[in-house]
């Protein structure tokens, strides 16, 4: 067993663990990103608006991803159900 593959194995636990808190508080987490946000956009007067912005909707793609890991089991978003017929 190579070393990435020991690594893996230790921190398989703690991954499942991110995985069950993004499903129970994402949407306090998501709360906490956007007064963070809103915050740090006041502080530099609106300077740096767009890579804010940008930040914090990468961090809640990440949060997302993470609460619908058990969905496909890969950590990306599930797909979307089928069109009814």
């Amino acid at each position: 067993m190579g070393l990435l593959d020991s690594l893996k194995a230790k921190l398989a636990p703690a991954k499942d663990k991110v995985s069950d808190l993004a499903q129970q508080h994402g949407g306090k987490v998501e709360h906490g990103l956007e007064k963070a946000a809103k915050v740090v956009d006041e502080k530099t007067k609106g300077k740096y608006s767009e890579k804010i912005e940008s930040g914090t909707g990468k961090a809640k793609e990440a949060i997302e991803r993470l609460a619908h890991k058990d969905e496909k089991g890969d950590g990306s978003t599930p797909p979307p159900p089928p069109p009814a017929a």
